[in-house]
């Protein structure tokens, strides 16, 4: 079992910056992808950015350009800087870790709030 600890969200004004941070525990498996999502009120979860234990990158269009996502793998931790935030950001993001080769291995977070006002 794998818990996921997340922190760092809020409420920031449009053009502003949030960090959020996941630290992960448990019994790991490798090679592994961590990344955050996220979930705004009334829409489908979507992926924002991964990072695989090879330091490959993947965001969604939306935040290219914006967020960046770093991962320290001998502390099994993932943040997201977010920069430029706007509104349409606003959504409880979700840590996430998953193995691309054995299912099972797929966790998450409980989700933390980020709130961008106009």
């Amino acid at each position: 079992q794998v818990q996921l600890v997340e922190s760092g969200g809020g409420l920031v004004q449009a053009g502003g910056s949030l960090r959020l941070s996941c630290a992960a525990s448990g019994r790991m498996f490798s090679p592994n992808t961590m990344g955050w999502y996220r979930q705004a009120p009334g829409k489908q979860r979507e992926m924002v950015a991964t990072v695989g234990s090879g330091d490959s990158t993947n965001f969604a269009d939306s935040v290219k350009g914006r967020f960046t996502i770093s991962r320290d793998n001998a502390k099994n931790t993932v943040d997201l800087q977010m920069n430029s935030l706007k509104p349409e950001d606003t959504a409880v993001y979700y840590c996430n870790i998953r193995s691309p080769h054995w299912a099972p291995f797929n966790y998450w977070g409980q989700g933390t709030q980020v709130t961008v006002s106009s």
